[in-house]
Protein backbone atom coordinates (compact mmCIF):
# COMPACT_ATOMS: atom_id res chain seq x y z
CA UNK A 1 0.00 0.00 0.00
CA UNK A 2 1.58 3.37 -1.32
CA UNK A 3 1.43 5.88 1.64
CA UNK A 4 -0.29 8.71 -0.78
CA UNK A 5 -3.39 7.56 0.00
CA UNK A 6 -3.04 9.17 3.79
CA UNK A 7 -1.92 12.71 1.56
CA UNK A 8 -5.71 13.88 1.88
CA UNK A 9 -5.39 13.60 5.55
CA UNK A 10 -3.17 16.57 5.57
CA UNK A 11 -6.26 18.64 4.65
CA UNK A 12 -7.50 18.25 8.01
CA UNK A 13 -4.35 20.01 9.10
CA UNK A 14 -7.08 23.44 7.83
CA UNK A 15 -9.80 23.27 10.26
CA UNK A 16 -7.44 22.02 12.97
CA UNK A 17 -5.77 25.43 12.68
CA UNK A 18 -9.06 26.89 12.12
CA UNK A 19 -9.73 25.97 15.74
CA UNK A 20 -6.91 27.36 17.20
CA UNK A 21 -7.75 31.03 15.34
CA UNK A 22 -11.07 31.88 15.32
CA UNK A 23 -14.34 30.08 16.95
CA UNK A 24 -16.21 29.83 13.28
CA UNK A 25 -14.71 26.25 13.22
CA UNK A 26 -16.25 24.21 16.22
CA UNK A 27 -15.40 20.83 15.08
CA UNK A 28 -15.26 18.18 17.41
CA UNK A 29 -13.29 14.67 17.23
CA UNK A 30 -16.07 12.73 15.88
CA UNK A 31 -16.09 15.33 13.31
CA UNK A 32 -11.99 15.16 12.58
CA UNK A 33 -12.95 11.21 12.43
CA UNK A 34 -15.53 11.31 10.01
CA UNK A 35 -13.57 13.57 7.72
CA UNK A 36 -10.64 11.76 8.07
CA UNK A 37 -12.73 8.43 7.52
CA UNK A 38 -14.19 10.22 3.85
CA UNK A 39 -10.97 11.56 2.88
CA UNK A 40 -8.97 7.93 3.65
CA UNK A 41 -11.67 6.86 1.41
CA UNK A 42 -11.15 8.87 -1.07
CA UNK A 43 -7.92 8.39 -1.26
CA UNK A 44 -8.00 4.91 -1.59
CA UNK A 45 -10.56 5.16 -4.65
CA UNK A 46 -8.47 7.56 -6.14
CA UNK A 47 -5.51 4.92 -5.99
CA UNK A 48 -7.33 1.82 -6.77
CA UNK A 49 -9.50 3.34 -9.93
CA UNK A 50 -4.86 4.90 -10.81
CA UNK A 51 -3.88 0.96 -10.56
CA UNK A 52 -6.63 -1.29 -12.20
CA UNK A 53 -7.81 1.27 -14.66
CA UNK A 54 -5.90 1.86 -17.80
CA UNK A 55 -7.72 3.55 -20.49
CA UNK A 56 -7.20 7.44 -19.34
CA UNK A 57 -10.42 8.94 -20.73
CA UNK A 58 -12.36 6.14 -18.35
CA UNK A 59 -9.96 6.69 -15.27
CA UNK A 60 -10.68 10.75 -15.37
CA UNK A 61 -14.59 9.81 -15.51
CA UNK A 62 -14.23 7.19 -12.48
CA UNK A 63 -12.10 9.43 -10.08
CA UNK A 64 -14.08 12.59 -11.38
CA UNK A 65 -17.58 10.47 -10.57
CA UNK A 66 -15.58 9.43 -7.02
CA UNK A 67 -15.22 13.48 -6.10
CA UNK A 68 -18.20 14.33 -6.84
CA UNK A 69 -19.45 11.41 -4.71
CA UNK A 70 -17.37 12.69 -2.13
CA UNK A 71 -18.70 16.24 -2.25
CA UNK A 72 -22.01 15.41 -1.86
CA UNK A 73 -21.18 13.52 1.17
CA UNK A 74 -19.31 16.27 2.69
CA UNK A 75 -22.11 18.72 1.71
CA UNK A 76 -25.06 16.68 3.19
CA UNK A 77 -22.90 16.07 6.59
CA UNK A 78 -22.19 20.14 6.60
CA UNK A 79 -25.34 21.64 5.86
CA UNK A 80 -27.59 18.85 5.12
CA UNK A 81 -29.07 20.73 2.10
CA UNK A 82 -31.02 17.67 1.14
CA UNK A 83 -32.71 17.26 4.41
CA UNK A 84 -31.94 13.45 4.82
CA UNK A 85 -31.34 11.96 8.23
CA UNK A 86 -27.67 11.18 7.46
CA UNK A 87 -26.61 14.58 7.91
CA UNK A 88 -28.92 14.70 11.90
CA UNK A 89 -31.75 17.37 10.51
Amino acid sequence: MSKKIFYPLLILIIPLAGMAFTDEFNWSLFDFIIMGALLLALGIGIQFIRHRIKQPKKRILLIGLLMVLFLIIWIELAVGIFGTSFAGS
